[in-house]
């Protein structure tokens, strides 16, 4: 059988293209393998042969069922679905300038946009929780000031902790208004 044109070029993009020009890493290039696993699993259920697979074939609707195909029937969130889509946009850039006859079926795919996934809400300390989790250290003791400190510090500057433990003295001013560099 006839090597087909998608066939060519998907196998020139994994093995030469994203290794030799672009210097991907294993993983990465592991990663784009995956998805046209993904996506050539999905057109095997949808009744078309992928030892016949052609650009032709390949359109805007194919991907579109792609990718709903993940979220419905794989349960992929919205993040894995645009990693997903990300590389096949990213074949298909390739492929423009490999495969000009294509074009405008080409940029229907590059123009399917990512979906946006739902920002996770960012819990809060009640006032009751905060004063429980500050009145912890003991404050008749050095130490029990220093956490005290520490804590008070996190609390109101906003720090990571590797930032307050990368603090030093001359980071900080107490003289009015203090302040944390």
């Amino acid at each position: 059988m006839k090597p087909t044109d998608f066939a060519k070029a998907l196998s020139q993009y994994l093995t030469a293209y994203l290794p030799g020009q672009r210097n991907m890493s294993p993983n990465t290039i592991s990663s784009y393998r995956d998805t046209f696993k993904l996506f050539l699993t999905y057109c095997k259920q949808s009744r078309l042969s992928i030892e016949r697979l052609s650009f032709a074939q390949v359109d805007e609707s194919l991907i579109l069922a792609f990718l709903k195909w993940l979220e419905e029937e794989r349960n992929n969130g919205i993040s894995t679905r645009n990693q997903r889509l990300a590389c096949i946009h990213a074949f298909f850039r390739y492929v423009q300038a490999e495969h000009p006859v294509g074009l405008l079926t080409y940029q229907k795919i590059l123009a399917i946009p990512m979906k946006k996934a739902p920002k996770p809400t960012v819990k809060h300390l009640t006032p009751d929780s905060l004063q429980l989790i500050l009145g912890q250290p003991d404050l008749s003791t050095a130490s029990g000031r220093r956490d005290a400190t520490l804590l008070s510090v996190l609390y109101d500057t906003g720090a990571r902790v590797q930032e307050l433990v990368d603090l030093r003295v001359r980071d900080v001013r107490l003289d009015p208004p203090p302040v944390l560099r």
